[in-house]
């Protein structure tokens, strides 16, 4: 459905889901679940008689179109852990180009101002909107736009944080786009021939597999898997997007993607996957990416052009 708001995450071609139920980024199931039956209860035909017809009526629709399907989305926990993700990377993103990012409402622009605890006041402010976020029914968009806005602030200011470095492995092309080797940056190369398959590397297998047989659903389980252990793998954002779009899925294929063209740029495999996000992404346009070269889609290659930019 479209969404009347162009605040918060939902610029940038995003459904928040955390902002529609207004839970905290951090909420788990069980609070998820608490949320979602006293919003329910509240906007049910069934127990929501205090309201006027069309307020039923708009009440249902907010329940049916936003709050039911918010729910379905983060009450399963690798579809929550999986939407997670796109926000840490998407938090990171805006960190670094914070100056192209407008806060407009005022929550958001007081968690700006909290930075030294930002945690606590992003708990304490979004409490505050979500305590009456469906009694006034005409404004709930109003405070789903600004609880959005608020989680924005929030992953800006928890991933502009910087984590801890860790030591990489290396993903080196062996020149098929169908074949990467995992492989750790000082290893001989007589060892890792004889090295055997490791788990990060089955997963990969495993995926790849089932793309090829055209399942991309189990290539998902799999490439979730694997990013557990090698969060910035460009091989399998790369991989995962290319799952994403063949669910038809444009905007989780593109934060994806997009991901491991920033850490693998010269990968086979992500760059077969990036010609493959751009033939669905601009079909009039022929981008060619060649020897980790960027192409016309690429040369303003900014924090816009990385999320896709505002909802048309």
């Amino acid at each position: 459905m479209t969404f009347p708001i162009s605040q918060g995450l939902f610029q940038f071609d995003l459904i928040d889901h955390f902002a529609i139920l207004g839970v905290s980024i951090d909420a788990e199931h069980q609070e998820i679940r608490q949320r979602y039956l006293k919003i329910a209860h509240k906007l049910h035909p069934d127990t929501c008689r205090t309201y006027t017809p069309a307020e039923r009526e708009q009440a249902h629709h907010l329940l049916s179109k936003l709050v039911n399907p918010a729910y379905e989305h983060l009450g399963r926990n690798p579809s929550r852990e999986e939407f997670r993700l796109v926000l840490t990377e998407m938090g990171k993103a805006m960190a670094r180009d914070s100056g192209k990012i407008t806060i407009s409402s005022e929550p958001a622009r007081k968690l700006a101002q909290s930075s030294a605890n930002h945690e606590l006041a992003y708990q304490k402010i979004l409490q505050s909107l979500a305590i009456d976020q469906y009694t006034a029914l005409e404004n709930a968009y109003q405070k789903i736009a600004q609880l959005s806005e608020l989680n924005l602030v929030y992953l800006m200011l928890t991933e502009g944080q910087g984590n801890k470095k860790t030591t990489r492995k290396v993903f080196i092309s062996q020149g098929n786009p169908n074949q990467s080797e995992l492989v750790g940056a000082t290893v001989p190369t007589a060892a890792r021939a004889k090295a055997k398959e490791s788990p990060l590397e089955a997963y990969i297998r495993r995926a790849q597999a089932s793309l090829d047989q055209n399942n991309p659903a189990q290539a998902l389980r799999e490439l979730r898997d694997a990013l557990r252990q090698e969060p910035d793998n460009g091989i399998c954002h790369a991989l995962l997007g290319l799952a994403y779009l063949r669910q038809n899925q444009p905007s989780m294929a593109r934060v994806h993607i997009n991901r491991a063209w920033q850490t693998s740029p010269q990968d086979a495999t992500v760059i077969k996957c990036k010609q493959e996000l751009d033939k669905v992404v601009n079909p009039n346009i022929e981008v060619q990416h060649q020897n980790g070269q960027k192409g016309e889609g690429d040369r303003n290659s900014g924090f816009w052009s990385r999320f896709g930019g505002k909802k048309k």
